[in-house]
């Protein structure tokens, strides 16, 4: 059913205007402590999502620090005066919801999913935990060791992981975007309590902060409960962010890697701007194009000229319209058996570079468009799905009907608009290449 349903939403999508689509517009509001509130009324079910988005993520965080923001967040479930350790879950849980977190480069968030019935509990065990949570320096040794464990896990004994961890550092040669979110290792040994409650004072306050609420509920029910439970939050100077900017012109850097492993990989970026980025921004609708163009679907020219002609098992690509600030366009490719690391590299350069001399036809425009207004349907069928495209377009201070005017943003541009693009941003002095070998195989 679900399946049917999701194909049905669909075909729909192809012949309404997405404007069509959304149950009722977003409605935004500050508190007089600088807390920012999206609410985005949904009344297909009687649930509800909070989501608390803080403005600080590991690219934020100077060398000696990284993996605080991560760590932090882990700490947040430790208790308070109020709800003590390890009951935040379960009485969220009791009341047949479910809640988590996660960290990125650049936002903390952490997230509730109630009936609707229980959004003044929500609000009220986040409120009390943005000013009271409780940094005990035993507890937060505990959880340093599972943060450190998960580290190894992920990165450590994860050779792609690892290297892609080497390639990112080569790729932002000056933006902080560099960080590894989970944090270096070096780093971790030596975090303390004090470190950790030192973050959270400096950056969790209301005026950092954007509270998301998504699902079956009014403008006027949430404003007056963000006001009783936030409300009295006091706001804080805040540190200064880290710039997302990136060099304009970095030059072509290069990588080699012998790591343990089974499976030989090339890692391709080129540094690009993104919607949010304060140069480059007007190129971004067009940058997307051109990613998707080269691997979005069966027919995309990747898969056409380098896996289904033998070159590569596997590629696979990715370009974060959204990002805040400067980005990447990254490809990863596996090559085919035989095949060496340095042509399958040429490989999956030639249809890319190809796009600065050839046109790109309109029905590759058309595939493209197509699958923007499929996935613009997938995020209003799921309220937590609406929430994070919504935590994400405030954070980076975008307009939150900006996926209403997407693909019409994207119908506007020439083929001609997309070579001349091309010629701009797929320059080898943007381009960045890691060569991933494995131990014991020959090079």
């Amino acid at each position: 059913m679900r399946g049917a349903k999701r194909l049905a939403w669909i075909l729909l999508g192809v012949l309404v205007s997405p404007a069509l689509w959304a149950q009722a517009e977003a409605v935004q509001f500050r508190l007089d402590n600088g807390l920012r509130v999206v609410v985005q009324p949904d009344d297909r079910a009687p649930v509800v999502v909070t989501q608390v988005w803080y403005q600080v993520g590991s690219a934020d965080e100077p060398p000696g620090l990284t993996g605080i923001s991560h760590v932090l967040e882990h700490m947040m479930f430790k208790g308070t005066p109020t709800v003590p350790a390890g009951e935040f879950s379960r009485v969220v849980s009791h009341m047949g919801g479910d809640d988590n977190a996660f960290t990125t480069d650049n936002y903390t968030v952490y997230y509730q999913n109630h009936v609707a019935d229980r959004l003044a509990l929500a609000l009220e065990m986040e409120a009390d935990r943005m000013q009271h949570a409780i940094i005990d320096p035993a507890a937060f040794a505990s959880e340093l060791q599972v943060v450190m464990e998960e580290r190894r896990l992920r990165t450590d004994d994860n050779p792609q992981a690892l290297a892609y961890e080497r390639f990112q550092l080569m790729a932002y040669p000056s933006s902080s975007q560099r960080n590894p979110t989970v944090g270096w290792m070096d780093d971790l040994k030596q975090l303390t309590a004090a470190d950790a409650k030192d973050w959270y004072q400096r950056w969790y306050a209301p005026n950092n902060a954007v509270l998301v609420v998504v699902g079956d509920v009014q403008p006027e029910q949430v404003k007056a409960l963000a006001q009783k439970y936030f409300g009295d939050i006091a706001a804080r100077d805040l540190p200064r962010r880290a710039s997302s900017r990136e060099l304009a012109s970095p030059g072509e850097r290069r990588m080699t890697l012998t790591l343990p492993g089974q499976v030989p990989a090339v890692f391709i970026a080129y540094n690009w701007p993104s919607l949010s980025s304060a140069v480059g921004a007007q190129d971004a609708y067009a940058l997307r194009l051109l990613a998707g163009v080269l691997d979005e679907g069966i027919s995309a020219r990747l898969e056409r000229k380098v896996v289904r002609a033998g070159k590569a098992a596997a590629v696979r690509s990715g370009y974060d319209i959204l990002s805040r600030g400067d980005t990447l366009f990254t490809i990863t490719a596996v090559p085919a058996q035989e095949q060496s690391l340095a042509a399958l590299e040429e490989a999956v350069l030639a249809p890319v570079l190809a796009l600065r001399e050839e046109l790109v036809t309109q029905a590759e425009i058309d595939r493209v468009q197509a699958n923007v207004i499929a996935q613009s349907v997938f995020v209003r069928d799921e309220v937590d799905d609406q929430a994070q495209l919504l935590g994400r377009l405030a954070s980076n201070h975008l307009a939150l009907d900006w996926a209403d005017g997407y693909a019409d943003q994207l119908k506007r541009i020439t083929p001609e608009q997309l070579r001349e693009v091309a010629k701009r941003y797929l320059t080898n002095d943007r381009l960045s290449v890691l060569h991933m070998h494995v131990k014991g195989a020959q090079q």
